[in-house]
């Protein structure tokens, strides 16, 4: 299992924010059903409140995108909830794009399912104004993989290209997508 720590620190983070212990995790390896075991990666998905209410795996696939739509709202989503009804409202304002790119007062945020990473050359930088803190984007701050910045719809076109990144998707895993593919319309 990778990154349990990060997920770990995040669960009693969440838990001491809303006044409750975080449950213990059980051994989550010994856990993943025997038919993905061979799967090249899998999705584990714990939802939880004083105790553990369910564990889920799930095969992982990533999604093909190829276009980002812009979508400006006012979102809070600084916690990982089971209930992203928010985000799958939004979601569905994406017309023919692939995925959308939230916009919080004319700042760069998240996708729905993922952090941003933004190069130009060979540097990378993420939004300082992010929705969700993610486990991936701490990492590569940490490891000064990815620097923050300041990223806005009047300064995207200083960048080359956008990477998505979440727990399951690395800079490396994910074919850099031009920013010419980021659209308002």
């Amino acid at each position: 299992m990778q990154g349990i720590e990060a997920h770990q620190a995040r669960m009693r983070d969440t838990a001491l924010c809303f006044g409750f212990h975080a449950p213990v995790l059980p051994d989550l390896s010994a856990q993943v059903p025997i038919g993905l075991k061979e799967s090249k990666k899998v999705k584990c998905s714990v939802v939880y409140h004083e105790q553990i209410l369910s564990i889920t795996f799930t095969a992982y696939r990533r999604k093909k995108i190829d276009s980002l739509k812009l979508m400006e709202a006012d979102v809070a989503y600084s916690f990982k909830y089971s209930d992203r009804s928010v985000l799958n409202t939004l979601l569905q304002e994406k017309g023919d794009c692939d995925e959308i790119l939230i916009v919080k007062n004319s700042c760069i945020t998240d996708t729905s399912f993922s952090n941003v990473v933004f190069s130009k050359d060979d540097l990378f930088f993420t939004p300082d104004t992010y929705l969700l803190n993610g486990t991936k984007r701490q990492q590569l701050l940490r490891e000064k993989r990815i620097r923050e910045t300041r990223v806005t719809v009047d300064n995207l076109h200083f960048f080359d290209k956008v990477y998505l990144i979440n727990a399951m998707l690395d800079i490396e895993d994910s074919v850099g997508l031009s920013v010419d593919k980021i659209t308002m319309r």
